[in-house]
């Protein structure tokens, strides 16, 4: 694999599904959405009925809880050997740009491969590659179990570049007409549709490094954000897929540890990510809340007076006029109060929290909500995206829907430059339908 290690990219060996595969049914969304929605899964089961598709070769997370965890895993394995035994995989070398329409907008990327040596997903890191978020450590073992063995990754991760004059994926995006199509399909569950194509020639790959090069020139980037010139530079900022791209790098720093030959390991595979490449100022891309579904509050339990006990500077509590009017009070406030929106099976209310300690609203509320589960008053909480997700949800008997105000995108980088990593799932890069579909794989390992 052709690698410029200063900017942490490697040009990607991309697996494609071969000629004449239905892409709609091959096609599946990123395996951390609906988590408490097993319906959608059941549908996306129904879909694909006996076809190839990427839903066999992905764990949804919705079922990470489930008895057979262990057999699931088998026959994952079992499956991408399978795929790979039949062909049903055709190879591609090159970066690859892609176009993906949702509603009226449309999101533009390129599917590189991200250096996991300059990766670091620890508070305080200074990589150029940094995660944006808090990484629950305990949410790593799983996945490592799932993708530690395994034969191709699948990526739904997407990482961010602040190129505000457009000059990586702008370059591919304007010269789309001299690209060769590689797939255009309408994606599943009325997701929207794909376009892909592949980059061949070698001047549109140099111009998609110099863009990268520009942005991670130290003057520059010190200038950008008006930083003291002994800044670390970030280049990349996790947007999708933190924990997947931290299990990556978990995976590779065991493979190091474990080596023998430790010069050879560097030219594994597993030293490299698949990753989509999106610009921070595209304009189809919209920076939603995650918001927050407690699951069986136990009896007994009064949340506000939890509130008001954990909230020493003092809160106010008060009814919403329905759904409208909390979301208007909750996306609209300013000021150093922070408010979030409550919904449970009497409505909506209003909590405020006069003087928080936090930045960000999420930060205020997300303390509390992790003392209730340790204390045991409530069995777990579960990260949704869309306004009816968390209304349906949280309506539900003895659940509580937490309701979010949005991060602007605009602040994402300079925030984590100056103050590190943001409260875990504070943001998300569009609703649930909206996120990356399982399209395109790596090798990572041998069929035996």
């Amino acid at each position: 694999m052709k690698t410029y290690e200063s900017i942490c990219i490697g040009v990607p060996e991309i697996l494609l599904p071969r000629r004449g595969i239905d892409m709609t049914k091959w096609a599946v969304i990123a395996c951390d959405q609906y988590t408490s929605e097993p319906e959608y899964w059941q549908k996306v089961r129904q879909e694909v009925g006996d076809e190839p598709s990427t839903l066999n070769l992905v764990y949804p997370e919705v079922y990470l809880n489930a008895g057979d965890k262990d057999e699931r895993i088998s026959r994952i394995r079992a499956n991408m050997a399978d795929y790979m035994k039949k062909d049903l995989f055709e190879p591609i070398s090159g970066f690859v740009y892609l176009e993906r329409t949702v509603g009226e907008r449309v999101r533009k990327g390129i599917m590189v491969c991200l250096d996991l040596e300059q990766y670091d997903f620890r508070k305080g890191s200074s990589s150029l590659i940094r995660a944006t978020e808090g990484t629950i450590l305990d949410r790593i073992p799983p996945r490592v179990k799932i993708r530690e063995g395994a034969l191709v990754e699948l990526p739904h991760i997407m990482v961010l570049i602040d190129d505000p004059e457009d000059r990586v994926v702008g370059r591919l995006a304007g010269s789309k007409d001299k690209l060769s199509k590689i797939y255009d399909f309408e994606l599943m569950l009325g997701s929207g549709h794909l376009t892909g194509y592949r980059v061949q020639d070698s001047g549109m790959e140099q111009g998609v490094i110099e863009g990268l090069k520009s942005l991670a020139d130290t003057a520059g980037f010190v200038k950008k954000y008006d930083l003291p010139a002994s800044t670390p530079v970030l280049l990349y900022a996790m947007g999708d897929g933190n924990h997947s791209l931290a299990t990556a790098k978990t995976i590779w720093e065991n493979a190091k540890e474990k080596a023998a030959d430790k010069a050879a390991i560097m030219q594994s595979p597993l030293r490299y990510a698949l990753v989509e490449l999106t610009n921070l100022h595209d304009e189809a891309l919209v920076f939603e809340p995650i918001h927050r579904v407690l699951f069986e509050l136990s009896s007994g339990v009064d949340f506000d007076a939890e509130c008001r006990s954990h909230f020493k500077a003092g809160v106010d509590l008060d009814k919403a006029h329905g759904l409208d009017d909390m979301q208007r009070r909750i996306d609209e406030q300013t000021g150093p109060t922070h408010e979030v929106g409550l919904i449970d099976a009497d409505g909506f209310r209003m909590l405020a929290v006069h003087q928080p300690e936090s930045n960000l609203p999420v930060g205020t509320i997300q303390g509390l909500l992790d003392k209730l589960v340790s204390e045991g008053k409530v069995r777990e909480i579960d990260y949704v995206h869309g306004t009816d997700s968390v209304c349906q949800l949280g309506m539900k008997s003895r659940n509580l829907g937490v309701y979010l105000p949005a991060m602007k995108k605009e602040d994402l980088f300079k925030t984590v430059i100056l103050d590190g990593a943001l409260p875990r799932k504070t943001f998300s890069m569009g609703e649930a339908w909206e996120k990356r579909f399982y399209v395109e794989a790596r090798k990572i390992g041998s069929v035996k």
